[in-house]
């Protein structure tokens, strides 16, 4: 599961586990 920070906004495979920037 990964995150990854989109104009502000957090979008990833359902459950966000780490955020990458």
């Amino acid at each position: 599961r990964f995150a990854i920070r989109e104009g502000g906004r957090t979008v990833g495979s359902g459950v966000v586990t780490d955020i990458i920037e």
